[in-house]
């Protein structure tokens, strides 16, 4: 039998309980190594494991769905995972590799960096929820961040629309969505953090966390509306920094479509020993 053939039918066995568009991705793949392939591969793999109900959820492709909490993966699923792509893949995978990775966006970072043979991710500007409620003044159930990445004067954030919110119950009565006030509250909080981790370090004495706060917003457009369990993906870039207001302009996406962009933020912000001089909003924007 020839080699290609014997290949194929390996493969075949392997993922016999996966998409067949999975199937002809990694015997594709096992051809080329090309590295566009490893999406399909990926959630093909993952699908084959997980629970029939969440199925749909991961046949969005959204990469911002979370293995344990949005998909129920847990350890040993995990395990079961790795040693399967890892077959199929033709890769070794460390477990030490995979310390953070959370989301499927990891996983398919990862994994391509893997095939590329290029430096893996840098995870030191990455902020899981731990970090995130550890900086922030808003905590649950106020907060609408729930990881984020620093990237130079930019930062990336997430949040899931779990649909157990409860202002949905009346936003709208049995039409859920996610107001686009709190789009902006979301922004607004990812601006916060952004000052706070990383333009904080660089002003004398710091920042008072109680005492960052919501002065201005402009060219705020909202292009749809979001539901559950939708995952906003949130960029924050600053634009301006003047000691004590900082300007940022910012978007939200959605499955890789723009809902949502805001020209102008601004936030104010004092030092621990200033004293306040007038009475001023907290940096909740709505």
């Amino acid at each position: 039998m020839p080699e290609s053939i014997s290949s194929e039918a390996t493969i075949r066995e392997s993922l016999k309980r996966c998409p067949e568009a999975t199937i002809k991705a990694a015997i594709e793949f096992r051809q080329t190594r090309d590295p566009s392939l490893l999406p399909v591969i990926v959630m093909g793999v993952i699908e084959r494991f997980i629970e029939p109900d969440v199925r749909p959820l991961l046949r969005e492709g959204d990469a911002g769905l979370r293995l344990v909490d949005d998909l129920g993966v847990d350890s040993l699923l995990m395990v079961e995972i790795v040693m399967l792509i890892e077959e199929v893949l033709e890769l070794s995978i460390d477990n030490e590799e995979l310390r953070n990775i959370r989301t499927i966006g990891d996983i398919q970072t990862f994994l391509d960096a893997k095939v590329r043979g290029v430096p893996l991710p840098d995870n030191q500007n990455l902020l899981r929820l731990e970090s995130i409620l550890a900086i922030m003044p808003q905590q649950p159930p106020f907060l609408f961040l729930q990881e984020a990445r620093v990237n130079g004067e930019s930062i990336e954030g997430t949040y899931r629309i779990s649909g157990d919110e409860p202002f949905l119950e009346g936003h709208f009565k049995g039409d859920p969505v996610f107001p686009g006030s709190l789009m902006l509250e979301a922004l607004g909080q990812l601006a916060v953090l952004y000052l706070l981790r990383n333009v904080a370090p660089t002003i004398p004495g710091g920042i008072d966390p109680g005492k960052v706060y919501f002065v201005s917003c402009d060219g705020v457009r909202c292009h749809r509306v979001c539901r559950p369990p939708e995952t906003l993906q949130l960029v924050i870039k600053l634009k301006k920094l003047h000691a004590p207001i900082a300007q940022f302009e910012g978007w939200i996406y959605s499955q890789g479509v723009k809902v949502a962009k805001v020209e102008e933020l601004g936030l104010a912000f004092q030092q621990p020993q200033q004293q306040e001089a007038a009475p001023a909003e907290p940096a909740t924007v709505v």
